[in-house]
Formats: structure tokens, sequence, C-alpha cells
């Protein structure tokens, strides 16, 4: 058992938090990084898709309806479901470009990812982008865990809207309790499919309600997924993996799907170290 009395109240109230929802929803640490990512990211989608001019925010409290928000509400005006896988990969390559870009989301919740995983990290290597046009039926996520193919038990999931989500516009987590159930019975989905998996937990899953500005850190054990976006704007999202760079790996490992980012003086010279050489056996 971990002593409770060497964390802060505030790190034992996140970490509370999290273990029982499986998820914390907060406003982001660094809006002005939030701000600059979104504006990379709408800049990058124009150029793809040949907007010109870029709008511009022109409210003060930064919601997703004012200005560039507005624009990736309504980007399916612009593209169609044949064409939107390119500009999502043109869009990537435009967030990778950018060296500033992997700081600036680690910043979006550096305190509340060192309250609840450590504060030695490790981050993917890419941020990823996910754009869900209204009724688009082909960018679906169906249900799963990540620890089902081949991640770290030990990793979460920083998971930051470019605009509002709320209903089928967001994701769906199915919380801590019901997703025991599922994983003592999941073996009797063995020869059925991932819609029977969803029908079975429909009654208990969770929306996300996520509206810009704020991220979602969540459980990535914990099955989840999005159905058909239903509402009648575009789905923006951006996610990441993050874990303790010192906790077990399983197929994403170090170096090649994850990067130290927050390594310690003391680690790093231990890594280092190497014992003298040279005497006789």
């Amino acid at each position: 058992m971990i002593d409770p009395e060497f964390l802060t109240a505030e790190e034992r109230a996140l970490s509370e938090r999290f273990i029982a929802q499986g998820y914390l929803i907060a406003p982001v640490e660094n809006r002005a990084s939030l701000d600059r990512i979104r504006a990379h990211v709408a800049a990058a989608a124009c150029e793809m898709l040949g907007i010109t001019p870029m709008p511009k925010d022109g409210g003060k409290d930064g919601s997703s309806g004012d200005g560039i928000g507005a624009l990736l509400d309504g980007i399916h005006g612009h593209v169609d479901p044949e064409r939107l896988n390119a500009l999502r990969l043109s869009v990537i390559g435009a967030m990778a470009a950018a060296p500033w870009f992997r700081a600036a989301y680690f910043s979006l919740a550096r305190q509340a990812l060192s309250a609840v995983i450590g504060n030695e990290l490790a981050m993917q290597r890419r941020v990823n982008l996910s754009i869900q046009l209204p009724g688009d039926a082909e960018s679906l996520l169906p249900v799963h865990a990540d620890v089902w193919s081949g991640d770290s038990p030990f990793e979460a999931v920083l998971w930051v809207p470019l605009v509002d989500c709320y209903g089928t516009k967001a994701m769906y987590l199915l919380p801590p309790v019901p997703n025991a159930h599922l994983s003592d019975r999941l073996h009797q989905f063995a020869e059925r499919g991932a819609e029977d998996i969803y029908r079975s937990i429909e009654p208990d899953i969770e929306w996300m309600t996520v509206p810009y500005g704020h991220y979602l850190l969540f459980n990535q054990n914990l099955a989840h997924g999005n159905r058909v976006n239903r509402e009648p704007e575009t789905r923006w999202s951006m996610n990441c993996r993050f874990k303790g760079v010192f906790t077990p790996y399983a197929d994403k490992k170090l170096g090649e799907f994850f990067e130290p980012i927050t390594l310690r003086a003391m680690s790093r010279l231990g890594m280092d170290y190497r014992l003298p050489g040279g005497f006789d056996e």
C-alpha cells in the first residue's frame, strides 16, 4: 500500500478521482499553448483545403463557436469523407513538423500527468489527430481497450479536443466497475464482433463532455471508443499516450514509440553509470 501522507492533498484528490472514475476532465493548464496548437492545426487544414483567408478567433471566451472553432466545427462543408484521411494525414504532418508542438501539448496537463502517472515520463513520439464528420460511418473506433492489442497497462491517454465535444461528437468510456465485469466475460465474445461487445455494455457507458479549453485524461485499460457522430458539427480531437519511463513496456517500446521527456538528473546519471572494471575475478 502507498502511504497517502507522502502525497499532497491535491495529488490524493486527483489520484482518487482518476481511480474511481477512470478519467479526469479539467481546464487545460496552459491555455495559450492550446490556442497556439489550434491555430497551427487550423492553418494546416486551410492550406491543404485551399481555404483563404483563415478566420481568426473573435470572442474573448475562446469557445469553439468563435472564428477558428467555427471553421473546424464546420469543416464538413469543405471536405467529403473520401478526402478526410488525406486531410488528417496532412495536418498530422504539420503537427509533427513543428518542433514546439509536443512540449506545448505536454504543458496542457503537466501537473495532472505528474500526479496521476509520475514525474519521470515517457511520451508518445507523435501526437495523433482524429477528425469525425457528422454522419460519417467510416471514421469509427470500435469498442476496445488499448491493453487488448499490446499496450502497457501503465499508460494513460491525454485526449484534447479542438472544438466543444459532447454527445456522439465525443468519445465514450466504460466506468471501472462495469469494465471489470466485462473483463470477466470478455472470453464469451471470442467468436463475436466488437459491435456485440458494445451492445452488451451500452447501458453502462459514459459519454465524455469535454468543452474546448479542457482536457480528458483517461485510463486506457478501460473499454472506450466512438460512434457515428450524430451532432451537426465535426469533431477534432488530439490524443497522446504517457507512461512512467521506468514502468514496464509492452509492444510499444521506448525509443520506437515512446520517448523520455522528463528524466531527472539522478536517473540520467544512474543510466550512464558503469562499475569500474579491470579487477581480477
